[in-house]
């Protein structure tokens, strides 16, 4: 039996769970697995059984602790400490983050996904040497930015052959990873492990212990060897009950030892040297720590000193009195003179009572922190700094900065309580227009639009006399709120108030809002062209200055400026690629992919729109999910996938989070439209697509696609007369465009409402010009029957061959189908079947993967572009050459995948 076997009684199902992940790392597969556990449940024994398993494996370590939570990186840290001679093997961007987050070089504040996508990077050199094992224990206390950075790179694992195992309490969870959450074991398990352990108790002892223990595998271990007449007799929480026992002997030991455990708890990274100096600050000699590791309290190793279970680490802080925490505290900040963060933190766990030197050292800390990512950190440093503030205003002026702070870190309820703290304090004006403004913000990302633009609208009156170019940025931020949640009424009201303030002020921002009102009003000449302006005026706008550049790109694909809007985008994808700002991802991927969707780009825009719902729902972002999420309902019913499409519209017209984002409503029921247009329902079509053209502000811009929809399926049904408004529509923004694309729909729409094939031919003609492949397909289409039933059977075949070659290859099945029905009818001896597209064998990774292959990026150069690892990459492109049929990238360059 194995020799870890007494500790594992119960857990086969567990070892049995781990081992099928080390058996599929010995083959090259990746995994990972969260187990979470009441404390002594007997996760940390699983771990150290899994390393035992992989004994000849790369294994990496490290455990949370409590007052390490709030140090950024210093999980991550402990992790890859003895890899970080491999660090110079990262792509340059990859290794200066992760460099500056380790504090091993200047930190240039890389978003926390970059120093995941290092993470991962680094893991996968070392798994080229074998299999990797990483343990994570004790990850409820993981600091917040080691957290975010091992789930983001445990989700992205494939091929690489590492294994990733995270042990927590109960509390503890990271999402989008399998978890196994382990309960008591159970009676005769129990029973079994005791009869093992301590085969000499008494019946009277065994049941005692039985019964105290309540399955509990290392109260099992632990109870037998203390005084059991002494433990208490109450039903108190069963690690209570553990750590009660371990103070029992503590408090035996000579006062040396006893202040050795409490140094060795109070440190937070089991450095020896601190420990150490901080023992002899306390007047101690290094000798102290001989007695509590011969104890079997605490390891000792030449550099490192660590507890060898958390409860007996809990022990020993939590029993020594509150004066005796305060000395060690003092001491370890003393000792810790050259790293001003982490003394910060000691001092202010040494402090009683206000103190403006503790707090300054604190914001400090904060300051550093938020350089390296550490928001979350940064937050709480703040937090415990404004506590700890004697003055009133620099309080205020330090708990609004945690406000702002918390909500960047994605904290949303910790911000909301912060806010609500603050503006208990005497805030200036200034002051609580930055928290109003942030409380806004944290009700536009949950779905409370409405709440979100009055917030901003306050906070714009708070500060609009004594900062105005403050107060008219917080208008431009309403209006932008006003029109995503469709309230027309608000855009005007924050434009109202926009031209109240100084001219000086508020003139250079009035054209962000005065385009829309002015298409609002009908205006289309006039809004078009300052959109226009602002689109080419961002040209010049630094490619960093990514919220404002994004803003533009908005705005071209507002007015429907797609291609305008895909390339400005696309240079964003590509910034945030290379410097890993993967926060902004999300925001500028789903725009992206509804550009290169309207383009007729549907491969494009499915990769696209994947990636963005697989980052943004790893970073926490669901509105950025549902807005992804509706381009590829789109694309589903365009492909006629019924069920995928009802399946995606349906969830997020449902779970559409409060006021509603008015774009991401809109895709999701022009998809069911397009669902019930592709496959004759033209009834239902028509009704769903006249509803969103009668909704404020929908039929915007790109929307003329939505209408040229709402008049085939009015043409289709037989009642043309229900197309005449959205006709008029597209007509005039066709004259204010003033664009091949929009004359093309244009007279696409007139000529099905007309019948007229001449001006069906023409929009062949300017879809062609336009480059819009779907839109040319579709008149084709239509201009194929039109000329079957005029009798031109030689031309009709003509155009409905092209139609369906490329409905074949954008996968349109309903579309293709439909023009396959036509050809037949107009005489075609042998319609071809769909073609086997090469690029539609691949998932979307492969195709991304191989993209990429083909076009020469290496390996590593295409994980830093899609956020895997390199060894991921090679097993993407290992599943795809068959499925290809090729054997080597210079074939793939051949191949028409692109």
């Amino acid at each position: 039996m194995h020799r870890l076997s007494h500790v594992l009684y119960g857990r086969f199902p567990e070892v049995q769970q781990i081992g099928t992940l080390l058996a599929a790392a010995r083959k090259g597969r990746s995994g990972a697995l969260a187990l979470s556990a009441e404390a002594g449940e007997g996760k940390s024994a699983l771990l150290q059984y899994a390393a035992a398993q992989a004994a000849e494996w790369r294994i990496l370590r490290c455990s949370g602790i409590e007052s390490e939570s709030e140090l950024p990186f210093a999980g991550l840290h402990l992790l890859l400490g003895t890899a970080l001679d491999r660090l110079d093997t990262l792509p340059e961007p990859q290794r200066k983050a992760l460099g500056g987050a380790l504090g091993l070089g200047p930190s240039d504040g890389a978003d926390r996904f970059l120093i995941g996508v290092a993470t991962l990077t680094l893991l996968a050199e070392l798994s080229a040497d074998g299999p990797v094992l990483c343990l994570i224990d004790d990850a409820h206390w993981l600091d917040r930015p080691s957290a975010d950075v091992l789930r983001f790179a445990a989700r992205r694992l494939g091929a690489e052959g590492i294994v990733m195992l995270f042990a927590g309490r109960k509390e503890f969870e990271l999402s989008g990873l399998p978890a196994l959450r382990l309960g008591p074991l159970d009676a005769a398990s129990a029973a079994a492990m005791l009869a093992e352990c301590s085969p000499g108790l008494s019946p009277d002892q065994r049941d005692r212990v039985l019964a105290e223990a309540a399955g509990n595998p290392l109260a099992l271990l632990e109870f037998p060897r203390m005084n059991r007449d002494a433990s208490p007799a109450a039903p108190l929480p069963l690690p209570l009950r553990l750590r009660s026992g371990y103070e029992r002997q503590i408090a035996e030991w000579t006062i040396g030892a006893r202040t050795a455990l409490l140094v060795v708890a109070a440190e937070e990274t089991g450095d020896l040297g601190v420990v150490l100096r901080a023992l002899e600050l306390l007047g101690h000699p290094p000798a102290a720590l001989d007695e509590a590791e011969q104890s079997g309290m605490v390891a000792v190793t030449e550099h490192t000193v660590s507890f060898r279970h958390p409860l007996k680490r809990s022990a020993a802080y939590h029993g020594a009195s509150f004066t005796q925490r305060l000395a060690v505290h003092a001491a370890i900040a003393e000792a810790l003179a050259d790293d001003p963060s982490r003394s910060a933190w000691h001092l202010a766990a040494a402090s009683t009572g206000p103190d403006e030197n503790v707090a300054a050292a604190l914001e400090s800390a904060a300051e550093r922190a938020r350089e390296r990512t550490g928001h979350a950190s940064a937050a709480v440093a703040l937090e415990r700094a404004a506590n700890l503030t004697p003055d009133p205003a620099t309080r205020a002026r330090r708990l609004v900065l945690a406000v702002e702070t918390a909500a960047d870190a994605g904290h949303t309820e910790r911000a909301r309580q912060l806010a609500d703290d603050a503006e208990q304090l005497p805030l200036d004006a200034v002051e609580r227009a930055r928290v109003g403004s942030t409380r806004a913000l944290l009700e536009f990302e949950h779905g409370s639009l409405h709440r979100a633009h009055q917030l901003m609208i306050a906070a714009a009156v708070e500060v609009a006399e004594i900062e105005p170019e403050r107060a008219a940025w917080l208008l431009v931020e309403a209006g932008r709120i006003a029109w995503t949640a469709g309230d027309i009424d608000g855009v005007y009201a924050g434009h109202k108030r926009l031209t109240a303030l100084p001219e000086e002020v508020s003139a250079p921002l009035q054209a962000a809002l005065r385009g829309g009102l002015a298409i609002l009003e009908g205006e289309l000449a006039e809004g078009i062209s300052l959109i226009r302006a602002n689109v080419a005026f961002s040209r010049s706008v630094p490619l960093e200055m990514t919220s404002l550049r994004l803003a533009f790109a908005l705005q071209a694909a507002l007015i429907g400026d797609m291609q305008v809007a895909r390339e400005q985008l696309t240079e964003l994808a590509d910034l945030a690629r290379a410097r890993g700002m993967i926060g902004w991802f999300p925001a500028i991927g789903t725009t992206l992919a509804t550009s290169e969707l309207i383009l007729g780009r549907l491969r494009e825009a499915e990769l696209m729109a994947t990636a963005t719902a697989r980052i943004a729902a790893d970073i926490g972002q669901p509105s950025r999910v549902a807005g992804a999420e509706s381009v590829l309902a789109m694309i589903a019913a365009i492909q006629g996938d019924a069920d995928r499409c009802r399946e995606l519209a349906d969830r997020n017209l449902r779970n559409a989070p409060g006021d509603h984002n008015a774009v991401d409503v809109t895709h999701c029921e022009w998809a069911l439209a397009l669902l019930d247009l592709g496959q004759g329902r033209y009834e239902q079509a028509l009704g769903r697509l006249d509803a969103l053209h009668r909704a404020p502000a929908q039929a915007r811009g790109h929307w003329t696609d939505l209408l040229r929809d709402l008049i085939e399926a009015a043409v289709r049904l037989r009642r043309p007369e229900r197309g005449s408004a959205a006709m008029a529509e597209i007509e005039a923004w066709a004259a204010a465009l003033d664009t091949p694309w929009a004359s093309g729909i244009m007279l696409s729409c007139q000529g099905m409402l007309r019948g007229d094939g001449a001006l069906l031919a023409q929009a062949l003609e300017l879809h062609l010009a336009a480059d819009r492949r779907y839109d040319h397909a579709r008149t084709a289409l239509v201009y194929g029957e039109w000329l079957r039933r005029e009798r031109r059977m030689n031309e009709a075949r003509i155009h409905l061959r092209q139609a369906l070659e490329t409905f074949d290859r954008l996968g349109a099945a309903p579309w293709a189908e439909h023009a396959r029905i036509e050809l037949r009818a107009a005489g075609e001896g042998s319609v071809p079947e769909p073609e086997n597209d090469m690029a539609a064998r691949l998932t979307p990774q492969e195709l991304q993967v191989v993209r990429l292959a083909a076009g020469g990026a290496t390996n590593k150069e295409i994980a830093a572009q899609l956020f895997l690892s390199p060894k991921t990459v090679g097993h993407h492109l290992y599943r795809a050459f068959p499925k290809l049929g090729v054997s080597n990238r210079v074939e793939l360059a051949r191949l028409p995948i692109g």
